[in-house]
């Protein structure tokens, strides 16, 4: 995102969202290290890229969004905030310092199973009926 798009999401969401700086940036996404000032807390702020968004609409994400926040499990984190400001689609959750799976796992060589099972068991060991998106749960699935 360059400059005067930063500006400009921070004066659309300067009264709730005091942005440090970028975190990481993907495909598909933008995150910023930012301080609801509510709170007091340090929160991820994710930003849809612009054309993404252009493309998938407000409605498609904050529908979405809504059944991203629905999730309940231990190892997904909360969703505190989403919406749309001054254009910009965006989502809230909880900042976690640490390295990054990407920093984690030994691209591009060939991971050895034993850690790929290490850094997934966490989620991988709950039975289906402890995931609510899990087939038996009546989630819709893709």
């Amino acid at each position: 995102m360059n400059d005067s798009a930063i500006d400009r999401l921070r004066e659309s969401l300067g009264d709730r969202y005091a942005i440090e700086g970028e975190v990481g940036a993907g495909g598909m996404a933008t995150v910023y290290l930012a301080t609801d000032i509510k709170h007091n807390r340090k929160v991820a702020l994710k930003v849809l890229r612009p054309e993404l968004a252009a493309t998938m609409g407000p409605e498609r994400f904050l529908q979405e969004v809504q059944v991203t926040a629905n999730l309940q499990h231990p190892h997904i984190l909360p969703l505190f905030d989403s919406g749309e400001a001054d254009g910009f689609l965006y989502y809230v959750m909880p900042y976690l310092d640490g390295e990054s799976l990407r920093d984690r796992l030994p691209w591009p060589r060939p991971t050895p199973w034993a850690s790929c099972t290490a850094t997934s068991s966490p989620t991988t060991s709950s039975s289906a009926a402890d995931m609510p998106w899990s087939p038996t749960s009546g989630w819709p699935r893709r």
